[in-house]
């Protein structure tokens, strides 16, 4: 199960989660009223949670080489 988990598929599945839930949260909050202190953190979360998604897609694992033994 933790293999799936740790896969690219639920990286980007996972991120995905995260901005849904974030907005969905921010959004709930900014419908009951919030003040300039709580919309500056509110735009702070959705902003990182739609970076870690980008950097999740954008950046691909390289292979990684095997090095050569030098004498």
């Amino acid at each position: 199960m933790l293999k799936l988990l740790f896969s690219s598929w639920g990286a980007e599945w996972g991120t995905a989660g995260l901005v849904f839930f974030v907005s969905a949260a921010v959004g709930r909050f900014a419908a009951e009223g919030m003040n300039t202190l709580q919309w500056c953190g509110a735009i702070t979360a959705v902003l990182a949670s739609i970076t870690a998604a980008v950097a999740v897609r954008v950046w691909k694992a390289e292979p990684v080489k095997a090095r050569a033994e030098r004498d």
